[in-house]
């Protein structure tokens, strides 16, 4: 088979045989494809799209390029959940223990923080002594015992996406929504999960920000879990404010614990009960309301917290820093960032918010990157609130102050002001 003609005829916009794409993801793994002919067949892929066949076996031979965790053990019971990526997107603390309290079997791989979003892994690695890393034995181990395991992502999990996508990421091919789908999907399939609820962000610190390409990526990543044999649900997510008040790993952390012990923020607490009940509701076959009533009880009751503590124990956490979040401390360097008129808080570009909490310390500016986890935002004004000249609008935490002041910079500048109150955006646009 002559690569050269797979080119072609993806770019004549025919559709690939099993076979020629089975080639294509064996070139990319054994690196015999050289770069320059697969950038060619990804712009090709950019202009004439893929079959909804095609992008479904891409999607699994990229999943089968590397490591494969097997859940079988677990039957139908076994279920994922994942962000597209957002900004105070601490929903993975707070859905995890709710479902696993309420029977889903959660053997759950998680990324880290790379530009404007916060990573799972980073939060968890923030509260002292959380092992990340688990061998498989005891991994699937805990699982059986409390339902619940988080660990990073390993790094032979879908490497054909990985080359793929750093190829896409330098020659503008990255937004075509085939291979934005089949790049998630891979990586989802690869992890094992049978019931697996997507989280797909909308909005300025998303990377959909309308609903129209939102809800197309969504009906498209469902279609390819139904063509590879498991049940996939999406929830379209409004992310043009940040997620809660707190942006930044033991930020997030403490207030993931504030809503699982029955306070903090509203959208925090109610997107979490969503996603968690989907999981719920496609485990135990019931409906989404149902799903979700069940998930707000073990939220209520107390249930889903003592998972949570259950669960950061068993992984070598320090439950001391859970049962009293005052041990985490703070960073030593706090600004506060004032209101410069009077007003409503037209928008916040969510994307600079995350831009300036990762120049904090919060996040990666690369791969190498050294994380400070106390650092980030606080919140004291969202979209939507009245404002008074000099009233505090954040809060701006960092341990190494001459990073301060750009960081205050990009934040200011993600703030529009209005004077008349903004129209109020929905939470949760859609379920699929």
């Amino acid at each position: 088979m002559n690569f050269i003609d797979i080119i072609k005829k993806k770019r004549s916009g025919l559709e690939l045989t099993d076979g020629e794409i089975d080639f294509l993801i064996n070139g990319v793994t054994s690196a015999s494809i050289p770069d320059y002919q697969l950038s060619a067949f990804l712009m090709a892929v950019c202009f004439n799209s893929m079959t909804a066949k095609e992008t479904a076996k891409l999607t699994d031979a990229m999943a089968k390029s590397g490591d494969i965790l097997d859940l079988s053990v677990f039957g139908a019971l076994s279920a994922d959940k994942h962000s597209t990526g957002g900004v105070g997107d601490k929903t993975t603390l707070i859905v995890a223990p709710i479902a696993a309290s309420l029977g889903c079997k959660i053997a759950k791989m998680s990324g880290r923080a790379l530009g404007h979003t916060g990573g799972t892994v980073d939060k968890l690695e923030s509260i002292p002594g959380y092992k990340s890393e688990l061998t498989p034995i005891e991994f699937i181990n805990q699982v059986k015992d409390i339902n619940l395991a988080v660990v990073g992502q390993s790094g032979l999990l879908a490497p054909a996406d990985k080359a793929l996508y750093a190829l896409r990421d330098v020659t503008g091919t990255v937004e075509s929504p085939p291979l934005i789908a089949s790049s998630i999907m891979s990586k989802k399939l690869a992890a094992g999960a049978h019931n697996i609820v997507l989280d797909v962000k909308v909005g300025s610190g998303a990377f959909m920000h309308d609903i129209e390409s939102a809800k197309e990526l969504a009906d498209m990543m469902c279609d390819i879990g139904k063509r590879c044999g498991r049940n996939v649900r999406a929830a379209l997510t409004d992310m043009d404010t940040p997620l809660g008040y707190a942006i930044g790993n033991v930020l997030e952390v403490k207030e993931a614990i504030e809503v699982l012990g029955g306070r903090g923020p509203d959208d925090l607490r109610e997107v979490s009960i969503t996603l968690a009940g989907m999981l719920v509701a496609s485990v135990r076959g019931v409906s989404d309301s149902e799903g979700i009533e069940l998930a707000r009880e073990a939220l209520a009751s107390g249930t889903a917290y003592k998972k949570f503590v259950d669960w950061i124990e068993h992984q070598g956490g320090d439950i001391r820093y859970i049962t009293a979040p005052d041990m985490f401390g703070k960073a030593t360097t706090v600004l506060q960032v004032v209101a410069e008129c009077d007003g409503y808080i037209q928008s916040l570009n969510t994307e600079l918010i995350g831009l300036s909490s990762t120049r904090l310390g919060a996040g990666r500016v690369d791969k190498k990157s050294k994380i400070d986890p106390l650092a980030g935002i606080i919140l004291k004004k969202k979209t939507g609130e009245k404002v008074y000249p000099g009233e505090i609008i954040a809060e701006l935490h960092s341990s190494t102050p001459e990073l301060v002041a750009e960081a205050c910079e990009i934040f200011k500048s993600s703030i529009t002001y209005s004077d008349s109150v903004p129209e109020r955006r929905p939470l949760i646009f859609e379920i699929i």
